[in-house]
């Protein structure tokens, strides 16, 4: 009889997932970095002097690295610290693309599914899915212009004058551009829309906390804001707060597939979804490859030029939730690494590829492309 149990015992133990990852409890285990003429360089890099009186060059509040679930380097800058919960612009659109996976897995909606079936405002444009919300496809006219041409601007209109109470009605309110699924063409309204879908795939009782119930409680994200308009919608383009150490769990989960610990929390069939280029991309707008609210760095089938990948200096799986003035979540699964940065760049002096190149050269070693 023992050694039937033992035998049990070994073959449980075989078919057991092998769940052997680091993986963090409240705070990070800690691995820091050994100090290296490559880790010089890329502190030369993102934390170089800046003349604030121009606001012109690179400015980095805060940077984080991840390596296979370890905190291994962290810098911080200015009046931002480790528990500053820092405005991520539109790095809270994959945000909101997670949340939304944790959707999909409940069973709320398809990919697939009419807009117009979870926000009736878009009984105006029927043939508009919600996969071509998450493309940014959905054929409205719109502008994402910013303050360099405010008056033509859309995403402006949205969020500081017209639009700002209501936002995504005023996306319904756009004419359309093109076909939708056909034509990619960036959009915070998108985003905003998905927003208010998920109001309707939730329920009204249930949206207020779901971000945090769905997806920031699972992951131990303690510090996280999310501003709404006045009808109560999630910024979901813009206002997500939180600290560098909270927006990388995010990072994390994504580069291991949507599992969190023991349990998938996001569907590996929404993460592939969200980490697949659209298809229709043109070949103009390479130097920026979309996914499902996510930036690749691989191109569709039938593009797979190397030399015109947005960071050719990364892995070609690296991907990147990205926002204004330089806030970024890179992530390279084939280097088990997760970089957070919180910036104030107010030109175009600062580059993800040269970040990047710097970040694997000082913590990827050898064989990480």
């Amino acid at each position: 009889m023992k050694s039937l149990r033992l035998l049990i015992a070994f073959m449980m133990l075989c078919a057991a997932p092998a769940f052997a990852q680091s993986w963090p409890g409240e705070h990070w285990t800690t691995a820091p970095a050994t100090p290296s003429p490559a880790l010089q360089a890329l502190e030369e890099y993102a934390f170089a002097p800046r003349d604030d009186a121009t606001r012109k060059g690179i400015r980095t509040d805060a940077l984080l690295v991840i390596r296979d679930g370890q905190l291994i380097y962290e810098r911080y800058a200015g009046v931002t610290t480790v528990d500053t919960p820092h405005l991520t612009w539109s790095v809270s659109k994959s945000v909101m693309a997670c949340v939304l996976g944790v959707a999909f897995g409940e069973g709320r909606f398809q990919a697939a599914d009419a807009v117009a079936k979870y926000y009736p405002p878009f009984n105006a444009h029927p043939d508009v899915r919600l996969q071509d919300l998450l493309h940014w496809a959905s054929g409205l006219d719109w502008q994402e212009d910013y303050e360099y041409a405010p008056l033509n601007s859309s995403v402006v209109a949205m969020l500081y004058t017209r639009g700002r109470t209501d936002v995504a009605a005023f996306t319904a309110a756009h004419g359309v551009a093109s076909k939708p699924g056909t034509a990619y063409r960036y959009s915070s309204g998108d985003s905003n829309v998905l927003s208010a879908a998920l109001k309707s795939m939730v329920g009204d009782k249930a949206y207020p906390d779901y971000p945090w119930t769905a997806l920031f409680d699972p992951l131990g994200i303690r510090s996280a804001v999310w501003e709404t308009d006045s009808s109560g919608t999630f910024i979901g383009s813009s206002y997500a707060y939180m600290t560098a150490r909270d927006l990388a769990r995010i990072g994390l989960l994504m580069q291991r597939g949507g599992r969190w610990g023991n349990q998938q929390l996001l569907p590996k069939a929404w993460v592939d979804f969200n980490l697949a280029p659209f298809a229709h991309l043109q070949t103009d707008t390479v130097n920026e490859v979309p996914g499902a609210q996510w930036w690749l760095n691989r191109l569709p089938e039938g593009q797979a030029d190397l030399t015109k990948r947005p960071w050719p200096d990364a892995p070609v799986d690296a991907f990147a939730a990205l926002g204004h003035w330089g806030q970024a979540m890179y992530v390279v699964p084939s280097a088990k690494l997760v970089i957070v940065r919180y910036a104030d760049d107010r030109d175009s002096s600062y580059s993800h590829d040269q970040l990047l190149k710097r970040v694997l050269a000082a913590f990827a070693g050898e064989g990480a492309r």
